[in-house]
Order: C-alpha cells, then structure tokens, then sequence
C-alpha cells in the first residue's frame, strides 16, 4: 500500500473502509496507525483490529471496555484477557457476549456455573459444553486472528 519505507503516511481520516481494514490486518502496522485504530469510527475495522493475536495488554483492556458489543464478543474468546476482564465479560449486559465468554478456558469454575444458569438459554447451553481451546487463523498477508 505504500511506495516506500519513507513516505509520509496518510492522514487516518483521509484513508477509505478499504483501506482501514486493510490496516486492521495488515502485520506491518505503523504505530500512528494503531492507535488510530483504538478510536475508529467503523465497528468492522474495530472488530478486525480487536482480533488480532497481537494486541498489548493496554489494547485489550480498551476494547473490553468498547460500547459495542460486537467488538466486545470478539474479545471475550481471547484468551490473554485478565481474570477481571474474564469476570466482566461474563456479567456483560449482551447475552452474546455472555455466549462467546462461555467456552473461554480462562473461566474459573465459579463463572462456568453463573453462565450454566444465566437467564439466556444459548448461553446456559455454550457453557454446559465447557471450554474451547482458543485458535487463529491467519491469511497470506495477515496478521493472526483469534477466530
């Protein structure tokens, strides 16, 4: 996407959805760019952005915190996420983030059993399967993504 090393890089507010996501994915993601990220406006580029295996810790908690739940489902099958962060995606407000943190191997058993007995029955039924081993999956040019 760029010419070279040493060009400027265009303002965030300038670039398309295209290529947002295409920053979202992409391994080389210049710094300016990442924490752009941390605030755009586009759920999807968010969500493709929060998948990433390579997240700090201080991303993490950002998008645990997002306002939608979307990006917050996608951080609820990670599983570098802290125990206070586990236990608050377990007590979302969103029962499909409350489905998603379900399989999380990162559960104590305390929390498998809140969600075994949660008011949504999809989430009652996701942990009663118990845990899922977290996995990637990353396309040619990509970075890692949880799935």
């Amino acid at each position: 996407m760029r010419e070279g090393a040493h060009d400027p890089l265009p303002p965030w507010s300038s670039l398309e959805l295209a290529a947002r996501l295409h920053w979202a994915l992409s391994p080389e993601l210049p710094a300016p760019y990442r924490q752009a990220l941390l605030r755009e406006q586009w759920v999807q580029t968010r969500c493709y952005f929060a998948r990433r295996a390579d997240l700090t810790p201080a991303e993490v908690a950002h998008f645990c915190q997002d306002p939608d739940y979307v990006v917050r489902l996608c951080m609820a099958k990670r599983p570098d996420l802290l125990p206070e962060q586990v236990e608050s995606l377990c007590r979302d407000k969103d029962p499909n983030v409350r489905y998603a943190v379900a399989r999380n191997a990162l559960l104590t058993p305390e929390q498998r059993q809140q969600l075994q007995e949660d008011a949504d029955e999809l989430v009652r039924q996701a942990a009663k399967k118990g845990p899922r081993v977290s996995q990637t999956r990353c396309r040619p040019g990509q970075v890692p993504l949880y799935r």
